[in-house]
């Protein structure tokens, strides 16, 4: 008898404004029995249209803190003054059910993930240039001139990250929205073979 083997864990990352989310929205519209999205904890307040336990578990700094005080989180990381996290319990909610489960995550999961014992696959999406990630940040009309500006210099400390050998299994240049989704969806279905 074959041993069962467990669905796979993949970690998208990069900086915010690089179409992750656009991204990972029409994959798991082509796939939607394939994948699930672990939803992570923030403290940020939500957006427009985003609804508690589905584009994330919205919590206060408190009850983030205590999360963390309890070793829920495989990772976690403040940035721009909010937090992030994915729980042990997100991803297994996912793979339980048979699915790959996709983290969206920063530069500080990344490495704490790399740590832990998912063995996770790694994919970076990449903007054409800082420069277009400036304008696609401001396009939002979403931040303050002080979280665009917070936003940039991540982005710059975690695209000089991406580029040491070995941290990412495939990176995306995310210039031409077609293409980019043709090249993840090629990569993240081979995984699942």
């Amino acid at each position: 008898m074959a041993p069962i083997v467990a669905p796979p864990v993949i970690v998208l990352s990069g900086p915010s404004g690089t179409g992750k989310s656009t991204l990972l929205k029409r994959l798991f519209a082509q796939h939607p029995e394939s994948f699930g999205f672990s939803v992570s904890h923030t403290t940020r307040s939500p957006r427009a249209g985003e609804t508690d336990g589905v584009e994330y578990h919205f919590t206060t700094p408190e009850g983030f803190e205590e999360l963390i005080n309890k070793d829920a989180f495989i990772e976690h990381a403040t940035f721009a003054g909010r937090s992030y996290g994915t729980s042990f319990a997100a991803v297994r909610d996912v793979t339980s059910k048979g699915r790959a489960c996709i983290l969206d995550i920063e530069m500080e999961g990344v490495k704490q993930v790399k740590k832990s014992d998912l063995n996770a696959k790694f994919i970076f999406v990449k903007p054409p240039s800082v420069e277009e990630l400036e304008k696609r940040l401001r396009g939002r009309g979403t931040e303050s001139e002080d979280a665009v500006q917070k936003r940039l210099d991540q982005a710059i400390k975690e695209l000089e990250f991406a580029e040491q050998p070995g941290i990412h299994d495939k990176v995306i240049v995310n210039d031409n929205f077609e293409r980019a989704y043709v090249e993840l969806d090629q990569y993240i279905m081979s995984l699942l073979e």
